[in-house]
C-alpha cells in the first residue's frame, strides 16, 4: 500500500521588531504560498519553552518541529527543503 506522506508543518519563529524575521517571512510567502503550502508565525517571546530553546536566535524556520534554517534563507534553499520531503 502506497500512502502519500502528510504535508510538512512549517513554523517561523519570530519576535516583534525583527527585520530578519520579516525578510524570511517574505521568502516563505514567495516560496511556499504558490505551492499552496501553509506556514504559521510564532512569537518566541510568547512561549517560554521556545524562548528558552532558541534565545535571541530568530528567525528560525521549523519543519515538523525541527530547525531547518536560522537567520536567513533564500528561495532556492527553501525549494530544496520542500522538495526533499
Amino acid at each position: 500500500m502506497n500512502r502519500a506522506s502528510a504535508p510538512a508543518q512549517w513554523r517561523l519563529l519570530t519576535r516583534q521588531g525583527c527585520h530578519l524575521c520579516d525578510q524570511m517571512a517574505a521568502v516563505l510567502d514567495r516560496g511556499l504560498g504558490p505551492r499552496g503550502t501553509a506556514w504559521i508565525e510564532v512569537d518566541v517571546d510568547e512561549d517560554a519553552e521556545l524562548r528558552e530553546r532558541f534565545g535571541e536566535t530568530v528567525p528560525v524556520l521549523l519543519r515538523d518541529g525541527r530547525p531547518v534554517a536560522k537567520v536567513r534563507i533564500d528561495e532556492s534553499t527553501l525549494r530544496r527543503l520542500v522538495e526533499r520531503r
